[in-house]
């Protein structure tokens, strides 16, 4: 088994880059997770991992090949290894270095009455990780991100998302590849926005539906509120107009579980 002390050592400073620089996940096409329930989630999720780091004071090797039942490369790192490349304390001593998958609109797989959420521009990775903790709980068929404005694989939002990045199907896309593929399928969606829109509750999600969600800065774009089958908004009685786009989210997809019997 191979084993690395150094935090100098070339392959350490380019697993660093990788969570330092979308560049650097983009070029290799892969990224790194941390923790076991996030690697233990990413292998059911269907992600290859390549490369496994472990801490032999937290975890053994034997529980490593329990948690990947595949090959993989093992490497045994020491304590400031670790803390170089680990963003938390509280994980469990295992590091591992996936490979990225495609997120093609065309790689998804639907079910016969899907019910999707779209984000459109989400660049704060908390808000993309809470966004992705909703979809999860509510177990949708997928979340499809619009004019993505953050890599994906950003270590702070595997973080955040505590590994549903994993477990959702995930899609990206421009905002006009995305409509098209909504309209192809046949799948209504509604676009939530303060401008011509009836309130959320009104409307029918017991077919094939999309929920689309902006930014709480700007909102969605002209395209999204033109295109929509029909603009919702949910009904606000404070002295604001928006609210946290995941607590958003959250509301407009539980509405249409309800309407689904969950």
């Amino acid at each position: 088994m191979k084993q690395i002390t150094s935090v100098q050592n070339p392959y350490i400073k380019s697993l660093v880059l990788l969570q330092e620089k979308a560049k650097a996940r983009k070029q290799t096409g892969t990224f790194l997770i941390e923790g076991q329930r996030e690697i233990s989630l990413a292998i059911k999720g269907g992600y290859e991992i390549e490369t496994v780091l472990f801490l032999p004071e937290l975890v053994t090797e034997n529980e490593i090949n329990k948690l990947i039942q595949k090959s993989f490369q093992l490497i045994e790192i020491n304590k400031e290894v670790y803390q170089k490349l680990a963003y938390r304390d509280t994980t469990e001593g295992i590091l591992a270095v996936a490979k990225t998958k495609s997120l093609q609109l065309s790689d998804l797989k639907l079910s016969d009455n899907p019910l999707i959420l779209v984000v459109e521009s989400l660049e704060k990775p908390g808000n993309i990780g809470a966004v992705l903790r909703t979809a999860d709980a509510a177990n949708l068929d997928a979340v499809l991100i619009a004019n993505p404005k953050s890599d994906l694989y950003n270590p702070n939002i595997v973080r955040s998302s505590v590994g549903c990045l994993f477990t959702n199907q995930i899609a990206t896309g421009t905002s006009e590849e995305i409509i098209a593929f909504l309209k192809e399928k046949r799948i209504n969606f509604y676009s939530a926005t303060l401008q011509n829109s009836t309130s959320y509750h009104t409307q029918d999600f017991t077919t094939p539906t999309a929920l689309v969600v902006g930014t709480e800065a700007t909102g969605l774009t002209q395209q999204w509120r033109d295109e929509a089958t029909q603009n919702i908004i949910i009904p606000m009685q404070g002295e604001i107009d928006s609210m946290n786009v995941s607590v958003a989210a959250a509301i407009l997809i539980f509405e249409a579980k309800r309407q689904r019997g969950f």
